[in-house]
């Protein structure tokens, strides 16, 4: 359809047929003729099965929103929304969320806030109406002093309170970033380093106050991609699924915030599209909601995360190799693919579909198909925009940033299958000496599939066509690359969590103090029960924590906390315990966790430096026990 005739060289881009130039933006790489080529062939073998199939989707509606209405649904999505409407009394806590944002969150919520404020007043809705600078002026009144990390004043001035030992600025129970680069060895440059400390949109901040970082723009291919990594945080990296549901929601509406507030900085529109609702199957395997699809899977394999079809057309790829040329890019017959499909609709539940039958470029065409199919795009109807909007924002950085978020705002069953999709991505990478498919070309194959999506005005004119190509192609190769850092949940959010749950608990102690005869009983019957179950609890000398293990023939130790004891020591320890009648469990089959203090219930990763996570959280429990899945 187009091929060969769009090229961009380095130092100039080539007329597009129309005769409009195309204009490439700094973010977006120099993309070879061939890999664009695969682009544009991709979308044609779309166009070509969406053609055939045997019935026209219906495509789906994006609503536009009225005034005010993108941002209140902001504000609900936020957790904000007792802040205006008639439970606006009800902000007490909302006043404890809102006093552990940064500058730019909150600037981000007064934003939000003052809009809705004046919609309402417009449509002179009888609500009370609080201003949002009074309710910010509340705070700033009371001591609520941000959490660690995230209050620029930690970053730059040397009043803070929270100075560590040796005298340098910076958050209490962090390394200074000096601290982190001697930590890494080999580090070409703090550019490649990912600071997860500091708000991604403070970092922004400052980095306009001081107008350089402009590292990263533009230039180069694969070779270019920076080998972005994590600094060693000795309290333990967090990844998703390690934190309780509870913990989990105020996260989503943090990681709101900030990517709000991050695009607000640098000048990029975030909105949330809203889908209206279509009609769609309710039950099958292509074109069914991902939600729904897991339902009927989890009756037949309970607990399962990904759907079965999609984990088996990965399976099936894999078994024939990796190594055969072309793989993602070469199409199946569309007309056998149409075939299985149907036959695949029709026994792949009952376990009479014969997979030897499968052809293995069928199989990959198969996965596509499965992911277009999906009634709403697997990124979402409501961040599919800001997905794509990442290759806007001017450095590399803060588009891994900014991906980092939009993963954590996903739905936990979208992610988990995008999770899926990009590792299975990886590994066909791995195999490029043989396959000819590097992360450009399975980028390029791969973006039409996750980003045209057949409800979002595809009509779009030939050079924003153009240019989208190109710019969902680096995305794709963004999510491919970084997958490994794109499942982290940044500490100044996790900080931020605790702040969160130790301020809601000073607010419940005290609430306790009013019912004072109820809390003794209680008390007296908790030291009652603590002493039936560790007698020598109630008395730990300092330095020393009690770790429980049920599940292990070692039900509790007590363990003295040194500078270099880490959470897998303390595994290791207790799994050489051993004794006959309990059931062995594999190093890898159980996890240290920290329970209560300031956070819900987070699995800890085997590096975790204890002495520094026990300051951070000295009320915690800490429990060996397996993942829950």
């Amino acid at each position: 359809r187009r091929s060969g005739q769009y090229t961009m060289n380095h130092d100039h881009s080539k007329k597009i047929p129309d005769g409009a130039s195309f204009d490439r933006s700094g973010s977006q790489d120099s993309l070879d003729e061939l890999s664009m080529d695969d682009y544009w062939k991709e979308l044609e073998n779309i166009h070509e099965t969406r053609g055939n199939n045997h019935e026209e989707r219906v495509a789906l509606v994006v609503k536009e929103p009225d005034e005010g209405e993108l941002e209140e649904e902001w504000l609900k999505e936020a957790g904000l929304s007792n802040l205006f409407g008639e439970s606006s009394g009800d902000s007490l806590e909302s006043m404890v969320f809102l006093s552990t944002l940064t500058r730019t969150q909150k600037a981000a919520v007064e934003k939000r806030v003052e809009t809705v404020t004046q919609t309402m007043r417009k449509k002179n809705k009888q609500h009370q109406i609080p201003d949002v600078r009074d309710i910010f002026r509340l705070q700033n009144d009371s001591k609520g002093k941000v959490c660690d990390g995230s209050e620029p004043s930690a970053v730059r001035t040397s009043e803070n309170k929270n100075e560590t030992h040796d005298g340098t600025k910076g958050p209490k129970f962090s390394l200074g970033i000096d601290d982190q680069k001697s930590l890494l060895e080999d580090m070409p440059s703090s550019d490649t380093d990912i600071n997860l400390e500091i708000s991604f949109a403070e970092q922004a901040a400052n980095l306009k106050d001081s107008s350089v970082g402009k590292m990263y723009k533009g230039g180069g291919g694969d070779t270019l991609l920076p080998n972005f990594r994590l600094p060693k945080d000795k309290t333990g990296t967090t990844k998703i699924g390690d934190l309780a549901p509870q913990d989990m929601k105020k996260v989503y509406s943090l990681a709101l915030i900030e990517l709000t507030a991050l695009y607000d900085i640098l000048g990029t529109e975030f909105k949330q599209q809203k889908a209206v609702k279509i009609k769609t199957k309710d039950s099958g395997l292509f074109g069914v909601p991902l939600s729904l699809l897991l339902e009927q899977d989890q009756k037949k394999v309970p607990g399962t995360k990904i759907p079965l079809i999609f984990q088996k057309l990965i399976a099936q790829i894999e078994e024939t190799t990796l190594e055969t040329e072309g793989l993602l890019r070469i199409p199946g017959v569309a007309t056998r693919v149409k075939g299985l499909c149907q036959e695949l609709e029709a026994k792949f539940y009952e376990g009479t579909f014969n997979w030897e039958n499968v052809k293995q470029h069928d199989a990959a065409s198969l996965l596509k198909l499965f992911i277009r199919e999906l009634p709403q795009p697997l990124l979402t109807v409501e961040y599919l925009k800001a997905f794509q909007d990442v290759q806007n924002l001017p450095t590399r950085k803060q588009q891994l940033q900014a991906l980092n978020l939009l993963v954590i705002l996903l739905p936990e069953a979208n992610r988990d299958t995008l999770k899926v999709l990009l590792e299975f991505l990886q590994r066909v990478i791995d195999h490029r000496d043989k396959n000819k498919m590097t992360l450009k070309n399975v980028a390029m194959v791969m973006a039409p599939n996750l980003f045209t999506f057949h409800g979002f005005g595809s009509k779009t004119i030939e050079q924003s066509e153009f240019a989208m190509a190109a710019g969902t192609a680096n995305v794709m190769r963004f999510m491919i690359q970084y997958q490994k850092l794109l499942w982290t949940i940044p500490k100044f959010i996790v900080n931020q969590v605790r702040k969160q749950n130790t301020e809601s608990q000073k607010k419940e102690k005290k609430d306790k103090a009013m019912k004072k005869l109820l809390k003794k009983m209680a008390y007296d019957r908790e030291k009652h029960e603590k002493q039936e179950k560790t007698p020598n609890d109630t008395d730990v000398p300092q330095g020393v924590i009690r770790v429980q293990a049920p599940h292990l023939s070692k039900v509790s130790m007590a363990i003295q906390l040194t500078e270099e004891l880490k959470a897998g020591d303390i595994v290791a320890r207790f799994l050489s315990q051993k004794s006959g009648n309990v059931q062995t469990l594999k190093k890898e089959e159980v996890f240290l966790y920290e329970i209560g203090g300031n956070i819900g219930e987070r699995c800890l990763d085997d590096d975790t430096y204890m002495k520094d996570l026990y300051q951070l959280n000295p009320n915690a429990e800490w429990v060996i026990k397996p993942k829950q899945s």
